[in-house]
């Protein structure tokens, strides 16, 4: 299918459903609708970022979480990130069901559900959504995030900068599979 025309909620405010349209319908009219970020973490603390392939139609070439999509219509935010993170990483893993982002202009209207999870499960990046990916310590992402903000999604800065200050998410209270 055309990823034109792939169909999603449209939603409202209160992320409630309350239609169905196309990827390009939505967009076009700028209509909040759903993803999911999830971020993969290894066992030192490091998190994997994904560079977006040139040929994406929304911020090609810029750094993002290590695994995002939109929620397809009749699909649940958790069963959307399980399917992201296997298309775009080829992992499967345990996912902790993180932060909530309301829609706003940095998420393009989307209502953003965030999950966790720490893997040391090799990647292998899909080379049509992603162009290359690494694991980066959280001091190296803020140093480069004040250095060249422009080189990051605008839901990655936001959603970034949300879980480094959230007391519930600091990464000494993520579980990291008994390795601390």
């Amino acid at each position: 299918m055309n990823v034109e025309n792939e169909i999603y909620n449209i939603v409202d405010e209160n992320d409630q459903i309350i239609g169905q349209a196309s990827r390009k319908h939505i967009h076009k009219n700028k209509l909040l609708h759903r993803s999911v970020h999830t971020l993969v973490f290894n066992s030192k603390k490091e998190l994997f970022l994904q560079k977006r392939a040139l040929c994406k139609d929304e911020n090609p070439g810029l750094w993002d979480t290590s695994s995002a999509g939109h929620v397809d219509a009749g699909e649940s935010y958790d069963a959307c990130a399980h399917r992201e993170l296997w298309e775009e990483l080829n992992l499967k893993a345990a996912l902790k069901t993180s932060i909530k982002i309301s829609a706003c202009q940095e998420t393009y209207g989307e209502h953003v559900q965030v999950y966790i999870c720490v893997t040391d499960d090799a990647i292998k990046i899909n080379l049509e959504e992603i162009s290359e990916g690494a694991f980066f310590s959280l001091a190296q992402i803020q140093k480069e995030i004040s250095i060249n903000p422009a080189q990051f999604t605008s839901s990655f800065k936001l959603l970034f900068n949300q879980i480094r200050d959230a007391e519930n998410i600091s990464l000494n209270k993520i579980e990291f599979e008994g390795k601390i």
